[in-house]
């Protein structure tokens, strides 16, 4: 049977994505998904077998679309570490609220314990954690970081902080996540950045 014209696996996708941050992956069923994007469930079952197959195609999926981070992020961007903000921001666009995000968390639960899950999101972790270094490197190379940053180091700090921040944000509510990724970047890439003369508006503590 031809597919439905017009409805490609990455619309499909997008939309497993969407249902599972409304109802985890416990939640997620063919027919739930079908109904977002217009098709029966049956037309699930013969492109992806099963609910397992779905979501091993949402993981391999994540992997390849992983690998064009760094180029989107550049895209409108005045600098690396603008596009690095943008990059890290960019991975809370399905995590609005707190119940989203504990059940995207759940999806990695299962990335955690089930091989063929963690095979995918090991390589979606290791392409951001290049795209990361790669964006870090060039504001070195851009002087906006100090000359001698280790780029690779502050790339696994900078990855662990913004993805800690998620889990606080989840815990006390303030603000939106997006904030709070802002708000950890900036407070990491803070040492790294060369020093800049203080503003009127914020005199030095001396002053104060």
């Amino acid at each position: 049977m031809a597919r439905p014209r017009g409805v490609e696996d990455a619309v499909i996708l997008r939309a497993a994505v969407g249902v599972i941050g409304r109802s985890g992956p416990a939640g997620l069923t063919l027919a739930a998904v079908a109904r977002e994007v217009g098709l029966v469930p049956g037309t699930l079952v013969q492109r992806f077998g099963s609910k397992r197959g779905l979501l091993l195609a949402l993981a391999e999926w994540a992997a390849r679309d992983a690998d064009d981070l760094p180029a989107r992020a550049r895209q409108g961007r005045e600098g690396p570490l603008a596009a690095l903000e943008a990059l890290l921001v960019s991975f809370t666009e399905h995590t609005e609220t707190p119940e989203a995000y504990a059940h995207h968390l759940a999806f990695l639960c299962i990335d955690l314990t089930d091989p063929d899950f963690h095979r995918h999101a090991l390589a979606v972790h290791q392409a951001q954690q290049r795209a990361v270094a790669a964006l870090l490197g060039e504001a070195a190379e851009a002087g906006e970081l100090r000359p001698g940053t280790d780029t690779a180091a502050l790339a696994a700090t900078v990855q662990a902080a913004t993805a800690g921040a998620g889990l606080a944000w989840a815990l006390d509510r303030s603000g939106t996540l997006a904030d709070r990724v802002r708000r950890e970047l900036a407070a990491v890439l803070r040492a790294h950045q060369p020093h800049q003369p203080h503003s009127p508006h914020h005199p030095r503590p001396e002053e104060r």
